[in-house]
């Protein structure tokens, strides 16, 4: 357990509210009362010196500079490549579309016509610190032709790490929002945010979460028809967290889902991170979701997600990237923009009313 005297080497230290949060959790999974621990800070090992095995099968990512002086990461709990290891057990058979059975802090979770439910799921309200949320969001994990392998905390899935050099391949969506002159309302990450501070983005990008109702799972039929209502949902539920807008402005049903990119990239940028543990990265499966709302759209962003919102159009855009703007970008939004964005952007009346850009079928290697 967390408890052991043997995690409490190394350096660094946590909030005395997360500590609160990794003793329940520990209680939580291995099925026993949790004991007290003294109030001095938890310290954490360095991670081993495993490496991933020569077969393990996604590309290397950009060179990610070394950890700050000073700076001790998190236990590791994580083991190199296929078949995935969680912290809870191993869930083998990567290449099939199967659900993982696992318990979480909602309830049991169970199998029921091809897609997992919680028993007892509760919504998710958003509350807890940045570092609270890594630890307790659980992110969706896939394979790379995006069957679900299982599911881990945001903490675990980001590291880049011996053992996990790219991190645990998951579901995010990246939602672009239009205004009624086609604009594109982008965002300026937080300064303080764990991953990937400061940088520009599109409207919202985040992740399906596993263990709430209603769910954010979605099943092979659902991507298969392009409903996605698991990746709307959460769409909706963040673009309220991050950015203040009301669901009603932006109902999953006036989403329209184009395509799934698969990329990795190493944060460059995290330094200053507050919690250390990294190296930090992303490695998705991203789900593309455009939405021109009927009305205006009410902002009141969280200041805990975001430093600053901005409507564009295509040639402000182009100037903002210029890299004599000094801005600075996240790779996700960098692929689509170079790769995708202009085309849908162009015809936006085509792409948002008919299917003339939608592709189902493929999942893009953004590599």
């Amino acid at each position: 357990g967390y408890e052991d005297d043997s995690f409490m080497r190394g350096g660094g230290s946590i909030s005395t509210s997360l500590l609160r949060t990794l003793v329940a959790r520990s209680a939580e999974h291995c099925g026993r009362r949790a004991q007290p621990i003294a109030a001095a800070p938890l310290r954490f090992p360095p991670p081993s010196s495993a490496t991933s095995p020569s077969s393990y099968p996604y590309p290397a990512c950009a060179s990610d500079p070394a950890p700050a002086a000073g700076r001790q990461p998190h236990a590791q709990r994580t083991s190199p490549g296929p078949p995935i290891i969680t912290h809870r057990r191993t869930l083998f058979a990567p290449a099939s579309p199967c659900y993982s059975h696992l318990p979480s802090s909602g309830g049991t979770s169970r199998l029921i016509s091809g897609q997992a439910t919680m028993s007892t799921a509760t919504a998710w309200d958003g509350s807890g610190t940045q570092e609270e949320l890594m630890y307790r969001d659980e992110c969706i994990l896939v394979d790379v032709k995006d069957n679900i392998v299982g599911h881990d905390s945001k903490y675990s899935a980001h590291r880049f790490i011996p053992g996990q050099p790219h991190g645990r391949l998951h579901r995010a969506f990246s939602v672009f929002i239009f205004d009624r002159d086609n604009r594109l309302l982008l965002q300026q990450r937080a300064a303080s945010k764990i991953t990937f501070p400061s940088l520009w983005t599109n409207t919202c990008c985040s992740h399906p979460l596993y263990g709430y109702e209603p769910t954010e799972v979605d099943t092979p039929a659902g991507i298969e028809s392009g409903d996605v209502p698991g990746a709307k949902r959460a769409a909706v539920r963040k673009l309220q967290h991050e950015l203040g807008i009301p669901p009603e402005q932006v109902s999953a049903a006036s989403m329209k889902y184009l395509t799934r990119l698969h990329y990795c990239a190493k944060d460059t940028f995290a330094e200053n991170q507050v919690v250390s543990g990294g190296p930090w990265g992303e490695h998705e499966m991203d789900y593309i979701l455009f939405i021109r709302p009927a009305t205006s759209v009410t902002l009141a962003p969280n200041p805990e997600e975001i430093d600053d919102v901005r409507w564009v159009t295509k040639e402000e855009l182009r100037t903002m990237m210029d890299p004599s703007s000094g801005l600075r970008w996240s790779p996700w939004f960098r692929i689509i923009a170079e790769k995708f964005l202009d085309k849908w952007w162009t015809d936006l009346d085509d792409t948002l009313a008919t299917d003339k850009h939608v592709d189902l079928a493929t999942i893009h290697r953004v590599m």
